[in-house]
């Protein structure tokens, strides 16, 4: 049996870390004295030490670091009088940067800066390094955002000469292709987003025809048009691979004079579109569909707070009330559709983090979410199933949206603890469905658990990703799916725009040649966009972490009332009402040990038998918040009751 294998090292702040190898579901564990210096995401060669058990993983030891995955760091350089050391804002990096005398450049103390280095940690020896960038101090406006900039390397600024080719591109549609496109510039057409949206790339229409049935067009701004194949555009997209949101902040796929210019599918502007045309019967079936490259102009942008004004005071006055109405009767058909069929409907509140003209965080509250945000949802979903069900059976190269069905021992860890609670996820092994998940979330809708076990069932499904492949879509109950709805933001929808062209320009007939490229082409933007979502998604989520305990840093001593939304082996995750999460280390419960159930996810205290359990109610008191290692803790608040069970 094979004992050696080479895989990706996942460390930990605490020195330990987890190998993932190819083609094995579990990670190999690899204690703090056998690491042997890999830093996390360094390529790796492991020794297999021990096999796994029913209650642990299998045991590796580190032989060799293959590759290092990066070589520069982002930290708070400390100086002394004849060195200085980088602490690394990323805590899964367990060696401080020792810097030199004469490569300490002109950082000062306790500023933020980007170190390289030149020699990396061996046994007791730490790295070696050099400051290559000095970013500021750590609360000087805007550092927080650029150090994450720096530490995920991201492609801040646009090459000049992709600038060039972007200034390039006339701000007017072309007018020699006008007619060889469906003209739908009379028809009533809306831009629906949030009120700060810049770059505008889906227009909705309905329209209800005389046998009952509804027509949803779905009209997408047509960028593959403008960013041609191979160009300077499309090579920067494809290393983009998608926006990256930081709140204040967009690093965008495309420049703006696309994204907010001749893309964006501004109010009483020509445009050109895909636009996908949708009969929809009144059991929210799709009968017929087509897609057809078009020329709209919208008619309004409209807000989703103005179209839920709008529905909601019935203003019969308005010139477009009955074109919302019409909207909203089709959006819930559809949604009851998908409720029918099983689709996941978790409620977990976004954040939406307020910040002052220097960027500093004021507030942080829950996003107002409105029915019109649905609306536009269900129609966004229902034309993504349309595109990828035609494209499916049409056998051609695409990139699907892929989200399988979740692992049997995952459920089974849910179902422990959902037991006692009173419910459960049923199937078998070989029949899992998500109308199972879908019951479940009805059951708990309203009731106190039921922020905690949404958040529960998420991390029990499988992550979503781009494939070459079809596989389905599990969380919304769908067998064909795909993203096509923002080619602005995202590189697959801009590629499936691209063959969607190539299919309507050559009547749905491509050659073998073509096929055969857009075939290998398909597969390798799928997986880079996927990577690229990986580091987009841990940039954001980093963002808001920085900036919550940024908005808690003035709030220490301060008590507040929150839900248990986790119980760890370490302590218990409080989530106050605002979203912020905070833990309370075992230390800050009380005087007595508390004995952790794992398969109960329950603490109960060894003298007072005194039980915490996930979703109970709790005072806390905030007794930190660091910005810089995105941390905040709380402590139990002494001067009120909790909703936990004294036995």
């Amino acid at each position: 049996m094979k004992k050696d294998f080479t895989g990706i090292f996942r460390g930990n702040e605490k020195g330990f870390g987890f190998v993932k190898i190819e083609d094995q579901e579990d990670e190999v564990y690899i204690s703090r004295g056998n690491t042997k210096d890999a830093i996390d995401g360094d390529e790796v060669l492991i020794k297999i030490i021990e096999a796994s058990r029913e209650d642990k993983h299998q045991e590796g030891k580190v032989l060799k670091v293959l590759k290092h995955n990066k070589d520069t760091f982002v930290g708070v350089f400390q100086k002394s009088r004849n060195f200085g050391f980088v602490v690394p804002d990323d805590r899964k990096v367990n060696s401080d940067i020792f810097i030199s005398k004469k490569n300490c450049g002109k950082a000062k103390n306790n500023q933020k800066v980007v170190a390289q280095i030149t020699k990396f940690p061996q046994g007791n020896k730490s790295a070696e390094g050099k400051i290559i960038e000095i970013l500021g101090y750590q609360n000087q406006a805007g550092v927080d955002m650029l150090s994450l900039v720096k530490e995920y390397d991201l492609p801040y600024e646009f090459p000049e000469p992709v600038i060039e080719e972007a200034t390039s591109i006339k701000q007017e549609v072309a007018k020699k292709d006008i007619p060889y496109r469906l003209d739908l510039r009379e028809k009533e057409t809306f831009t629906i987003d949030g009120e700060d949206a810049k770059d505008l790339d889906d227009a909705v229409a309905v329209e209800k025809l005389k046998n009952g049935n509804y027509l949803l067009n779905v009209s997408i701004a047509d960028v593959s048009y403008y960013v041609k194949e191979n160009s300077l555009l499309d090579r920067e997209a494809i290393v983009r691979g998608t926006s990256i949101y930081m709140l204040d902040r967009v690093i965008p796929m495309l420049p703006k004079e696309l994204s907010n210019g001749i893309c964006s599918l501004n109010q009483g502007e020509d445009r050109f579109a895909l636009t996908v045309l949708m009969e929809i019967d009144q059991n929210g079936k799709v009968i017929s569909s087509d897609i057809q490259k078009s020329i709209i102009n919208v008619t309004r942008r409209m807000s989703y707070k103005e179209v839920q004004d709008i529905l909601d005071e019935l203003d019969q006055e308005n010139p477009y009330f009955s074109h919302f109405k019409r909207m909203a009767e089709l959006a819930n058909i559809l949604k009851q559709r998908r409720r029918l069929a099983g689709s996941l409907e978790l409620d977990i509140p976004e954040s939406k983090i307020v910040l002052d003209k220097h960027g500093i965080a004021v507030d942080v509250k829950k996003y107002e979410m409105y029915f019109t945000n649905e609306l536009i949802e269900q129609f966004m979903l229902t034309a993504n199933e349309t595109v990828a069900e035609k494209f499916y059976w049409l056998e051609a190269p695409f990139i699907y949206r892929v989200h399988e069905v979740p692992d049997m021992e995952k459920i089974e860890e849910l179902n422990k603890f959902l037991w006692n609670l009173g419910y459960k996820i049923k199937g078998s092994k070989d029949n899992i469905y998500p109308k199972a998940f879908a019951e479940v979330l009805e059951e708990i809708k309203g009731k106190p658990e039921e922020r905690v076990i949404s958040n529960l069932i998420l991390r029990t499904l499988k992550i979503a990703r781009y494939e070459n492949e079809n596989k389905g879509h599990f969380g919304i109950a769908s067998k064909y799916y795909c993203h096509f709805t923002s080619p602005i933001r995202r590189y697959p929808d801009l590629f499936i725009h691209r063959i969607i062209s190539r299919y309507l320009e050559n009547n749905y007939q491509l050659t073998e040649e073509q096929l055969e490229k857009y075939g290998e082409q398909s597969l390798r933007y799928a997986e880079s966009s996927s990577d690229r979502e990986k580091i987009a998604q841990k940039v954001e989520r980093d963002a808001e972490d920085i900036k919550k305990a940024e908005f808690m840093q003035d709030k220490i001593g301060e008590e507040y009332d929150g839900i248990i939304s986790s119980i760890t082996s370490f302590g218990v995750f409080v989530e106050l009402e605002n979203t912020v999460e905070g833990l309370i280390r075992f230390d800050d419960l009380g005087d007595e040990y508390f004995i952790y159930d794992e398969n109960k996810k329950t603490l109960q205290g060894e003298e007072s038998k005194k039980t915490y359990k996930i979703g109970d109610s709790i005072r806390i008191r905030v007794i930190l918040a660091d910005k810089l290692t995105r941390r905040i803790d709380f402590q139990l608040a002494v001067s009120a009751g909790t909703n936990c069970t004294d036995n």
